[in-house]
């Protein structure tokens, strides 16, 4: 009898030989079957352990996306959408990806092979924790506080001293900044230990809450060897921290999922080298299954990339990303969704007439870092952008307004990030 319960993956494909038969071979090499009928392979197992292609969308002949053992001008482009039992995975994520995303992608029959939807069955959803904090959990944990959440890494991500990275941190601590977190290279140097970097840090926060009642969190790189990760998380435990952060793509998925049983701290995930298996349209996974797995194996935050960003994502692939990390996934909680690259008084308009959300937590490295005033300054005219975009505000009128009670903090932000001013 075959599992009712089934993972539902959508494909993107390209082949010589018709989708049908492309499709087939795909789900073959996934499951039960090989590309040769072998001894040993029952009618039982065909029936209970095989991947089925359930539907195929035909997209017409174009040029081939990848390269083969074969070469062809044209190629047969089509949707498919392939059932593998829930028998042959199980719940364990690493599994879960060795089949729907594993050995397909070196099919020669394949010019292009991309995951682009998964839909994943309850009993699969149920197994996991995902993430401890969430949104909610996260807003609570810095205070209570309301509205599009602020932050920033550290900068120059790399080379500051401890003095250096202490006065840093106090400024942007002072200027009750929500997120200040490590850039994804600064893991754990011999110039700035993560141990020193942990105390330090934590030192600056906890005095300027004594002024200023603002829960800052600081998101502290512990990626590295997967041995000492629970090394690193309480060395963030027992000086106070409240976040930590994961290059989840370095790491890998169950790196992440094994944090999160033991992480008594929101978890900050970063996509460092998602890319690689991203960008291009004809090969890898799309952001939105991806998020699922990351989210179901316990990220609190998931980087998104960002509108008007320096990377290659359109701005509506970004919004994209951003709803779909705001998606109800079962029972899991959603996740703060993280923008980052490029972010400035400027974005925040485009954002919100997007999203419609202020659930999101806004990174602004050079926003905050190269304001003309300091990042103090930054920070505060970055939080005034976003009431004149919840708000519908044209920026500059909001600009001139601060101006002209003599608050020039979002006017000289303006004059530096936006152009056309």
């Amino acid at each position: 009898m075959r599992d009712s319960r089934i993972v539902r993956c959508t494909y993107y494909i390209e082949s010589s030989i018709e989708p049908e038969k492309a499709a087939a071979l795909l789900a073959g090499e996934q499951s039960s079957g090989t590309f040769l009928p072998v001894p040993g392979e029952s009618e039982r197992i065909r029936v209970r352990h095989a991947a089925h292609v359930t539907k195929i969308e035909k997209l017409g002949l174009r040029a081939p996306s990848l390269p083969s053992r074969a070469t062809s001008e044209k190629v047969r482009a089509a949707l498919a959408t392939v059932e593998f039992p829930m028998e042959n995975i199980g719940t364990d994520l690493a599994t879960l990806q060795t089949t729907v995303a594993g050995n397909l992608f070196e099919l020669g029959e394949l010019y292009a092979c991309r995951l682009q939807d998964i839909e994943l069955p309850e009993d699969f959803i149920n197994a996991h924790q995902g993430p401890a904090f969430g949104i909610a959990g996260t807003r609570k944990l810095l205070g209570g506080v309301q509205g599009a959440l602020v932050g920033t890494i550290i900068k120059p991500n790399v080379g500051l001293s401890e003095d250096e990275f202490r006065l840093v941190v106090r400024e942007l601590a002072l200027a009750s900044i929500d997120l200040i977190k490590d850039d994804e290279l600064m893991t754990d140097p011999a110039y700035l230990p993560l141990e020193r970097r942990v105390a330090v840090a934590m030192e600056e926060i906890l005095a300027a809450r004594e002024v200023t009642g603002h829960h800052t969190m600081y998101a502290f790189n512990i990626t590295g060897d997967v041995a000492g990760l629970r090394r690193r998380h309480d060395l963030v435990v027992k000086a106070g921290g409240t976040c930590v952060m994961l290059n989840i793509p370095v790491m890998g998925l169950p790196a992440l999922a094994m944090l999160r049983e033991f992480s008594e701290v929101a978890i900050h995930g970063h996509r460092a080298g998602l890319a690689a298996s991203m960008r291009h349209p004809g090969l890898g996974v799309d952001y939105k299954v991806w998020q699922q797995l990351a989210r179901l194996a316990g990220a609190d935050h998931l980087h998104a990339s960002g509108l008007g960003s320096k990377f290659y994502e359109t701005d509506e692939e970004v919004s994209a990303n951003i709803r779909s990390l705001l998606t109800p996934l079962g029972r899991t909680e959603a996740v703060v969704p993280v923008l980052s690259s490029g972010q400035n008084v400027g974005t925040p308009a485009p954002t919100f007439q997007a999203i419609g959300s202020t659930d999101l937590m806004m990174l602004a490295g050079g926003g905050v870092a190269a304001h003309p005033d300091g990042p103090g300054a930054g920070v505060r005219s970055l939080r005034q952008a976003w009431d004149a975009a919840v708000e519908g505000t044209e920026l500059r009128q909001v600009a001139a307004h601060y101006s002209n009670r003599g608050d020039t903090d979002l006017l000289h932000a303006v004059k530096k990030f936006v152009k056309d001013n």
